[in-house]
């Protein structure tokens, strides 16, 4: 058996996801596989955050000789476990963590009217008694 290591398509239209798998060579592209190394997300507008791959086992993959397809070849090299660009997507896999983290929003505790208005009233009454008293 061949095996190759290229892109299974999910997503939807206008979507496009891609898995990266192990899959047997006589397989349709969307056909089983034998194992997922990583993913493929041309939507991210990080360039070097679009892809996330599992190093030691495409190392093993190709170790026992399974051939990339092209596309996944120029993944392999640019980010695999020796690749060209592997500061930068460290860097865009974090400017793209950030971006999705959204700050939780402001609760405002409710407020007891009752409670508010009857301290309210209790300190506005000595006040207010206050200024009679000093009159007389």
């Amino acid at each position: 058996m061949s095996v190759r290591i290229r892109m299974k398509q999910l997503g939807r239209r206008h979507r496009p996801f891609y898995r990266i798998c192990a899959m047997d060579a006589r397989k349709p592209r969307n056909g089983r596989v034998l194992e997922e190394l990583g993913t493929y997300d041309p939507m991210v507008p990080e360039t070097d955050g679009r892809t996330v791959l599992n190093k030691e086992r495409i190392e093993y993959w190709l170790s026992v000789g399974a051939q990339p397809s092209e596309k996944v070849q120029v993944l392999i090299k640019k980010y695999g476990s020796k690749g060209t660009h592997l500061e930068q997507q460290k860097a865009a896999l974090d400017r793209v963590a950030q971006s999705r983290c959204r700050p939780e929003p402001i609760r405002v505790a409710p407020r007891d009217e009752g409670v508010d208005g009857e301290q309210a009233t209790a300190e506005e009454t000595p006040k207010q008694a206050d200024p009679e008293e000093k009159t007389e």
